[in-house]
């Protein structure tokens, strides 16, 4: 048995029940989970490891519950740089068509060394694509090196253009094989144990690029299995009007009809979910992986987040593929998901009282959403998402998975001394100085433990190089 110490934190966001935010305290691991929390001077003062947290805020590891790691080889191809959705696709669709089974394997471990360096601890993946033998395996294998947590989704299309969907007919499946390979990861890795490090979903595309069949299918397969299901709906305005014109239904109804709507289903974006849709996901728990960045870069719109949480639906964070967001800074995305919230705010007609009149003043409502909102979305929102009750908060039992930011940093300056947590979420995006998952340290001191970052770098730039040359 290992034991690792945070030895003495100035500040520690334990995001439990309570809220406890706590000074001067430390977290005693045992082996992969918390055993004990609180004032410095009343826990073991050694262990095996120690990090002395004095300078350091802590908070549990990030959620990140929708990503496309692939994407990594694409970002900022210039001829999509300025496309919203459906053209952004089809512009990359034959770019991808040329991945091979190594780029996915240098791609995802691109995409989790940017999360881990950003605090992240546990992250969800959409592969959808399978040209030239490329298989999930490979993203798996990817992640068990580097050290991260992961839930593998086994993406798929099978509705290409010449039955009237949106990508090529070279990069879609047959949708036995799909139900198969599907049926094989699950059998091969999902773990559902307390504390997996390794989970598999299923995750047809989008309504433009499978069948009716194929989602009904995917529903039944993975009820039968009892693991999550995932998948992309109304993330803009293209995506409602095809859905009205091909199935008659909004998106939100079409889920329905397919079995697409329970507590363990989480959809990607719903920036454009309308009333009777955010209803039907409260009434039913069915979850939202929110990608702000993403949705500004595509110009997809302002999810309304405030409201969905509201109603009662469960709302975690995203970073969504690096090719539509061009980054993967967990900080950053929950620092953008809370100013988005606020602009979103910022375009709703004002308040009037009963005689008309605007309400003026800054206290007439609450701010759409807070610092600790933003951070609450980052961590506990995404690990109800993906169905764990074992992550997203500092808690005993729970899982070792945290993040330490150095408040002595440039970013923290001006702002820690009067709010650490805060600071975090509303000051310049911090890298994290320290990133624990299942209470191994795989960032040490700002470096990964477990790859040669510049090794990493150095390949992947090469597979982005040969992959773009190829098309």
């Amino acid at each position: 048995m290992t034991t690792l110490l945070i030895h003495n934190a100035h500040t520690i966001a334990t995001l439990n029940d309570a809220g406890d935010e706590l000074r001067n305290a430390s977290i005693f691991v045992r082996d992969n989970c918390i055993e004990a929390i609180g004032p410095a001077d009343s826990l073991p003062k050694t262990a095996d490891k120690v990090i002395d947290a004095q300078h350091h805020v802590v908070i549990p590891g990030m959620v990140n519950t929708h990503h496309h790691m692939c994407q990594s080889l694409t970002r900022a191809i210039p001829a999509v740089q300025n496309a919203e959705l459906f053209s952004w696709l089809t512009g990359l669709y034959p770019i991808w068509a040329g991945l091979q089974p190594e780029m996915i394997y240098a791609s995802t471990q691109t995409a989790m060394a940017e999360l881990l360096l950003s605090g992240c601890t546990t992250s969800s993946d959409h592969l959808y694509i399978y040209p030239n033998g490329v298989k999930l395996d490979d993203c798996i294998a990817a992640a068990q090196e580097i050290g991260m947590r992961f839930v593998a989704t086994r993406g798929s299309m099978s509705v290409g253009q010449s039955k009237g969907g949106l990508p090529p007919d070279r990069v879609v499946e047959q949708e036995d094989a799909i139900l198969k390979d599907t049926q094989r990861l699950i059998e091969t890795y999902h773990d559902a144990s307390h504390g997996a490090m390794t989970q598999v979903a299923v995750a047809p595309c989008s309504p433009f690029s499978v069948s009716q069949d194929l989602m009904r299918l995917s529903a039944e397969m993975a009820r039968h299995y009892g693991v999550r299901l995932h998948t992309h709906l109304a993330e803009n305005d293209h995506d409602i009007a095809y859905s009205l014109e091909k199935f008659n239904r909004t998106p939100t109804q079409y889920a329905e009809d397919l079995g697409w709507l329970g507590d363990d289903v989480w959809h990607a974006h719903c920036v454009k979910l309308d009333d009777e849709g955010i209803s039907l996901f409260a009434a039913t728990r069915t979850g939202i992986a929110h990608c702000p960045c993403s949705n500004m870069r595509l110009a997809s719109g302002i999810a309304p987040i405030r409201k969905m949480i509201e109603a009662g639906v469960p709302v975690g964070l995203g970073v969504d593929g690096s090719a539509s967001n061009d980054a993967a800074h967990m900080v950053n995305e929950a620092r953008q998901a809370m100013l988005l919230a606020r602009l979103r705010k910022s375009l709703e007609a004002p308040q009037v009282n009963a005689e008309g009149k605007t309400i003026f003043g800054c206290d007439t409502a609450p701010m759409e959403m807070t610092a600790r909102d933003a951070l609450r979305l980052a961590t506990r929102g995404g690990a109800e998402v993906l169905g764990r009750k074992d992550i997203g908060q500092l808690t005993v039992g729970y899982c070792a998975d945290m993040a330490l930011f150095d408040l002595r940093s440039l970013s923290f300056a001006g702002g820690a001394v009067h709010d650490a947590i805060g600071s975090l979420m509303l000051c310049a995006s911090a890298p994290a100085a320290y990133t624990v998952v299942n209470g191994q340290v795989v960032v040490s001191e700002g470096q990964l433990t477990r790859v040669e970052l510049g090794r990493v770098i150095e390949r992947h730039n090469q597979f982005a190089m040969q992959l773009a040359a190829g098309h």
